[in-house]
């Protein structure tokens, strides 16, 4: 399972981290889980509110831009560090993080928190069908552009903390076929 940590005086009671390749689900995971009581915490924002601080649109090109920069100019775990400071001072109880990209975002969480991955998957056809209907600004909806912000995300360690989850949910059904392995999983690990 997660180890337990405090850092700077943060302890939670537990931490959610959620992974997954982009249209997996994981957005939808962190909404089911502020139904059961945990405040969210989504890591794309920290990049969205750097693009807006540089005046710049928040397209899939910009967004991927400044999410290779950061970790170049700072670290692999330079997301998770910023959302780790963002928590500070504040009273914590259940939190989600939406978003994992690499196992080195895990370990600084679990430095600083009881955290449990959990990794949603599913098929590159449907991942691709589910961001053509979603249309947020930084999804793709051509099948290269697709298959060049996958790599992108791979390029992340992506892949590796998906295969280290100590959780999987396989989301290829519907909406409430998702809530319900999610309300399952959740029931059975008392996470």
């Amino acid at each position: 399972m997660a180890s337990r940590g405090s850092c700077d005086g943060l302890a939670t009671k537990k931490l959610l981290l959620l992974t997954g390749m982009p249209g997996a689900g994981k957005t939808t995971l962190a909404r089911f889980s502020k139904k059961l009581g945990y405040d969210v915490v989504a890591m794309g924002d920290v990049v969205r509110d750097i693009a807006r601080e540089k005046g710049l649109e928040p397209t899939p090109q910009n967004l991927g831009r400044i999410a290779e920069e950061i970790r170049m100019r700072e670290s692999d775990a330079a997301v998770a560090l910023r959302c780790i400071e963002s928590l500070k001072g504040e009273e914590l109880g259940l939190v989600t993080i939406d978003g994992i990209r690499s196992l080195k975002e895990v370990e600084v969480f679990r430095k600083s928190f009881d955290a449990v991955l959990i990794a949603v998957h599913a098929s590159p056809a449907t991942r691709l069908d589910r961001l053509r209907r979603r249309r947020r600004s930084d999804d793709t909806v051509s099948p290269e552009a697709f298959s060049n912000r996958d790599l992108r995300e791979l390029g992340f360690g992506l892949g590796s903390a998906i295969a280290m989850a100590d959780h999987m949910i396989v989301n290829e059904g519907s909406i409430g076929d998702l809530r319900i392995a999610f309300e399952e999983l959740m029931e059975r690990s008392k996470a």
